[in-house]
């Protein structure tokens, strides 16, 4: 059967893809950024995943203000980097496990998740940058090393899902894998945050200790963790940190003991603080 045998918590900061595209990943000012994730490529070919779950939020390119889903569930054959208003990124395009895809979204609905299925969906930053930070560079040309399945959620419009409710997510989400009969290796991403705000007078705000608390308790408390109130993230975390609800739908999918292999924190990338941590089941 499918199975999924870690999971990874990724910022997935524009201004780092923009970084890569431009070739300055070595300046001074980018260098710590990405020497936090050499590790984390190296882990990515040891583990070799057939196909990666990808857990983000889009920002307003494959859905705008007429039509805000809570949970889009990519099911077409591929998908395309997004024109942000600069141009498409020159990564490859998005390849998807089709049959993995249904066969999710006809769990997760029979599971009472109301998911909405995308059968055409364009892809932003906040899906192709977590992929270049974890495979490197690879241009318009070349091929992802595995098959994504994206799973677009809404923390853009409030509200947004309850971290209790994309940690359920996670766990039926895993059960919905571990019942496809193929032997796939899948490691589930979650990713957005951390702290962060973008406008108003707390503008650039990022609170260390936040986030440092938060990814602790991704790994010793999930349960815990996943109670927090969107009052909490807004008032610790600024008005952006709400997209760390995504990271729990990643730590439902996983073990209730985990093993962290690897964690990365940096600040700052643009006005945002850089969150990363690798998460494996003890049981493989």
């Amino acid at each position: 059967m499918a199975r999924i045998t870690a999971g990874v918590g990724c910022s997935h900061v524009p201004a780092i893809g923009v970084a890569m595209d431009q070739g300055i990943t070595g300046q001074p000012y980018w260098e710590p950024c990405f020497a936090g994730f050499e590790a984390s490529r190296e882990w990515m070919k040891k583990a070799k995943p057939d196909v990666i779950f990808l857990v983000y939020n889009d920002h307003c390119t494959a859905f705008d203000a007429s039509c805000i889903p809570t949970f889009a569930l990519g099911c077409a054959p591929e998908f395309n980097p997004a024109d942000e208003g600069w141009g498409p990124r020159p990564v490859p395009v998005v390849r998807n496990h089709q049959k993995l895809a249904s066969h999710i979204a006809q769990s997760l609905i029979l599971d009472e998740f109301d998911i909405t299925i995308m059968n055409e969906m364009e892809v932003d930053h906040g899906l192709t940058v977590p992929l270049s930070v974890m495979f490197g560079e690879h241009g318009p040309e070349d091929t992802w090393p595995a098959l994504v399945i994206p799973l677009a959620v809404n923390v853009v419009q409030f509200p947004p899902p309850t971290g209790n409710r994309c940690f359920n997510l996670g766990k039926a989400i895993r059960r919905a894998v571990e019942s496809f009969d193929e032997d796939l290796n899948v490691v589930i991403f979650g990713t957005g945050g951390m702290s962060h705000q973008l406008q108003y007078k707390r503008a650039g705000l990022i609170n260390k200790d936040w986030d440092q608390s938060f990814l602790d308790r991704l790994t010793s408390d999930p349960v815990g963790l996943s109670q927090m109130p969107h009052v909490e993230y807004l008032r610790e975390a600024g008005s952006e940190g709400v997209e760390m609800v995504m990271w729990h739908v990643m730590r439902g999918a996983l073990d209730e003991d985990v093993v962290e292999v690897h964690r990365h924190y940096h600040v700052p990338a643009s006005n945002t603080a850089v969150g990363h941590i690798i998460l494996e089941n003890k049981t493989g």
